[in-house]
């Protein structure tokens, strides 16, 4: 049945004209090429059962349909957005079966399948049993991600130097590339790349830009991550909200509040922006520039009254204490010398859900041992920090002992040693 099946679907396919390759498949006879994808779809998934080409067959029966390559192109499509992977792929066998129905983009989607569902290995025996007149720039362009995205670094930059050598080289190979070097932490890779698509005269999209202004985010390099959005201006290539959402991220990094508020509004003002991710990003970075705005200020305020105000400022509008914040806060009243006030922000810290970390308590252990105070024997605000603070605190405690038996040690060591002991905290 299968193979009766299978000849019918060849010869109707044969018989059908070629409309549109993969990357170009449109929404012609819509409708039909959705009542094919439902049959095909209902196939058995959960035990890899059922037959596309029987399944083909039945379609083709029922209502005296012609299965054009167009129609089998668009369900390849539609299952590989929906990840059914399997059943994509025996529908490219199938059309391979049929002489001089697969052109190079069908071929390079073969061999992505392949990797897919059989692995690396497969995908490059496809490849290399390839016609030489098929080896081009999008079947190269397959395996290439393929490499990029096993982080296979030696096997991707020989191919992509091979690439190079023939002249397969696009912004789309390029991206792959700079998509691999960041993954691997090498965003210094990504700049020279772009330099070289420069100089090979090669158009730069979007997605290069992107890449790049990650890989300035990786170097923490602001005045460069500037300079990519006027290219892009003078290149006239449009930005998307992942372009501003990665500037904004960056700017909030550096603390430029202003800046940053800058690109996610016209994140916001960009029109058609449907993205979930774009939301993502928002609500992510908004957050951040909270807790950002909110704290900055504090930093740089001399009197109490102006902290308390500004602190409770950001308070009010903070739904959870995050006690890294608090810690930065705790931090301006003791250098200010505020111990009352110090001592009660910090007993308020558990009561608003933000535990007192190490970081909290050395905090503390750094303020009395800077001035002499010593782990003594009887009460002081020190050992209430520590000996409420459980664990941690016991960890302080210990610190502070051992500073106390080696009468040689200054304030200034016992900090510097205890900064090391937290700073990864």
């Amino acid at each position: 049945m299968a193979t009766h099946a299978k000849r019918l679907v060849v010869s109707t396919l044969t018989a059908g004209t070629r409309c549109f390759s993969t990357a170009t498949a449109t929404v012609v006879n819509k409708g039909k090429e959705e009542s094919l994808l439902r049959n095909i779809s209902a196939l058995a998934t959960t035990d890899g059962s059922g037959n596309v080409a029987d399944t083909l067959y039945k379609w083709v029966k029922q209502g005296s349909n012609n299965v054009k390559t167009f129609d089998i192109i668009r369900c390849v499509n539609d299952l590989r957005e929906t990840k059914k992977y399997q059943r994509a792929l025996q529908l490219c066998e199938l059309m391979e079966k049929v002489k001089n129905q697969m052109n190079n983009a069908d071929q390079a989607v073969r061999i992505d399948l392949l990797g897919k569902i059989e692995g690396l290995a497969s995908a490059e025996e496809y490849f290399n049993n390839l016609e030489e007149s098929s080896k081009n720039l999008k079947t190269y362009g397959a395996l290439l991600g393929w490499y990029c995205g096993e982080k296979m670094v030696d096997e991707a930059t020989d191919l992509f130097e091979r690439m190079k050598g023939l002249s397969f080289t696009s912004a789309c190979n390029y991206n792959m590339m700079m998509s691999l070097y960041l993954s691997i932490g090498e965003p210094e890779k990504v700049s020279l790349l772009a330099k070289e698509m420069e100089e090979a005269k090669i158009a730069a999209d979007t997605c290069t830009y992107n890449k790049l202004l990650r890989g300035f985010a990786s170097l923490k390099d602001c005045d460069a991550a500037d300079g990519v959005l006027e290219r892009m201006g003078k290149d006239k290539v449009l930005p998307d909200w992942l372009t501003y959402a990665i500037l904004a991220s960056i700017y909030v990094e550096a603390g430029l509040i202003d800046k940053a508020n800058a690109a996610l509004q016209k994140l916001e003002d960009m029109e058609n922006v449907r993205d979930c991710k774009a939301f993502d990003s928002l609500i992510e970075l908004y957050s951040r520039m909270s807790d950002l705005s909110g704290v900055n200020p504090l930093l740089k305020l001399d009197d109490a009254d102006s902290l308390d105000k500004c602190f409770s400022e950001w308070e009010s509008g903070c739904p959870t204490y995050d006690v890294r914040i608090c810690n930065v806060i705790l931090e301006s009243y003791l250098k200010r010398n505020m111990i009352k006030r110090g001592v009660a922000f910090y007993g308020n810290l558990e009561w608003s859900g933000a535990a007192p970390n190490l970081k909290t308590r050395v905090l503390v252990a750094n303020y009395f041992t800077s001035r002499g105070k010593r782990h003594p024997s009887r009460p002081c605000p020190a050992c209430q920090f520590f000996n409420e603070a459980g664990e941690g605190g016991g960890e302080v405690l210990r610190l502070i002992d051992k500073e106390k038996d080696d009468e040689e040690e200054t304030a200034e060591e016992f900090r510097e040693r205890d900064r090391r002991s937290v700073s990864n905290v």
